[in-house]
């Protein structure tokens, strides 16, 4: 059927936009992948207005449709963000040199250059609170990066920093440890570090 056929292209374009965007962003490529933005659009818009009959092909139209405005809309900031020569957020080079964004309970203060660059510092305990919490905004932003679906609550995100951070610290005798994100093959993991004493 042709709107399984074209489903399949939207599918494959958005990847494949995806790709060309974060070579733009990251200085490999000169120019914005515009050409296949419109093609991508064209194939959408092509069905906005259309009946489709199966259920199971128009719930992958919406999602599809949906994920590529959210994406857009990531991609419309980063240029304009880029146009203005401001941070690009959390995302691209600019980023990994930007501090975390200033939280309401700041965790210490740490000795200038104590955590990496892109890494965030948890020592556990309850002050640890926004440190987490900014971790976890990296996390999402970095999962939406990737094209990554399904939702991860904060309360099962903390639980898991802190259980990590609680063996990590128990077993290696560190007094903190620095988590790190990682992307691999559309996959968002968080990696970590420990910080012994002195």
């Amino acid at each position: 059927m042709a709107i399984e056929q074209d489903l399949d292209q939207i599918e494959t374009m958005l990847r494949q936009l995806q790709i060309e965007w974060e070579k733009f962003f990251g200085g490999v490529e000169r120019k914005p992948p515009n050409d296949l933005k419109a093609r991508l659009e064209g194939l959408i818009r092509r069905y906005a207005y259309a009946e489709i009959r199966n259920n199971g092909e128009r719930f992958r139209y919406q999602s599809l449709s949906s994920r590529y405005s959210t994406f857009s809309e990531l991609w419309n900031k980063r240029l304009r963000a880029l146009e203005e020569g401001r941070p690009v957020g959390l995302h691209g080079k600019a980023a990994q040199m930007a501090p975390p964004p200033p939280s309401h309970a700041a965790p210490p203060a740490r000795p200038a250059g104590a955590a990496g660059q892109g890494e965030i510092r948890v020592s556990g305990g309850e002050a640890d609170q926004s440190a987490v919490r900014a971790l976890y905004d990296r996390f999402l932003a970095a999962r939406q990066q990737a094209g990554e679906t399904g939702s991860v609550k904060f309360e099962s995100f903390q639980k898991l920093i802190s259980q990590q951070t609680s063996r990590i610290l128990a077993d290696k005798g560190a007094q903190a440890v620095d988590f790190r994100l990682e992307t691999k093959e559309g996959k968002v993991s968080l990696k970590a570090k420990v910080v012994k004493q002195g």
